[in-house]
């Protein structure tokens, strides 16, 4: 069996393989989103003098690094709904529920990234800004957070990355993304090099594209964190 060049390029075409990618990046983006806010509380957490703060953090981190994203995914989708009223109701659908697993797995990862973006920031800068009579959240919102956001970039970018081909095995709970849809469609004809092919071309747009903005966001936070490095040591 040859590799039919029609049925890739009807497939590539295809506005379902489109509707798939769409979900794919709309899972990984609301993911990262939701670790992002879960990991930066944690993140302050572990750099909190109190016992209690340092200790949740420090149990949630070490919790949800044990967990394997899959099972996370069949428990929010099957055991939620059994503990959680809340969660029978028609708004809870398998796109909210691969949102929250990935993104509550994916905290425990990026609060160590944000944690260690933040310490990166010399504490001089921190001094400086108190010198000059700004508060501790006007320090920290002001001074440590664009400086720790420029170098937490790069490794956001690729927790992004992460998440979109982390969003494929979301087909255990039924999501229709990406890879979800390639296998439909491999079930139904058995032509595999075709439709994987076309699988490859999507993510490979993706990540290309993430990259691009990436490297556009990265530029802008260096030039924005250089004005503030000036603006704080004057």
């Amino acid at each position: 069996m040859s590799f039919d060049l029609t049925i890739f390029w009807d497939q590539l075409m295809s506005p379902v393989y489109l509707q798939g990618a769409l979900l794919a990046v709309l899972v990984a983006l609301g993911s990262l989103v939701l670790a992002i806010a879960i990991g930066l509380a944690m993140a302050l957490m572990k750099r909190s003098e109190n016992k209690v703060a340092l200790a949740a953090a420090n149990t949630y981190v070490w919790f949800f690094r044990a967990l394997p994203s899959m099972l996370m995914l069949v428990i929010c989708w099957n055991a939620l709904p059994q503990l959680i009223p809340a969660f029978r109701a028609d708004w809870y659908s398998p796109f909210v529920a691969a949102v929250i697993a990935l993104g509550v797995s994916e905290a425990a990862y990026v609060a160590e990234m944000l944690r260690s973006a933040i310490m990166a920031v010399d504490d001089g800068q921190r001094l400086a800004a108190r010198a000059l009579g700004m508060t501790p959240v006007q320090t920290f919102l002001k001074v440590v957070v664009p400086q720790a956001t420029r170098i937490a970039i790069p490794s956001l970018g690729n927790e992004l990355i992460a998440l979109v081909k982390l969003t494929a095995i979301a087909s255990v709970i039924s999501l229709q993304e990406l890879m979800r849809v390639a296998t439909i469609g491999v079930q139904a004809t058995f032509r595999y090099a075709e439709y994987y092919a076309v699988a490859i071309i999507y993510y490979l747009v993706i990540v290309s594209l993430i990259m691009i903005v990436q490297s556009v966001i990265e530029k802008r936070f260096q030039w924005t964190s250089k004005q503030q490095k000036v603006r704080v040591t004057k």
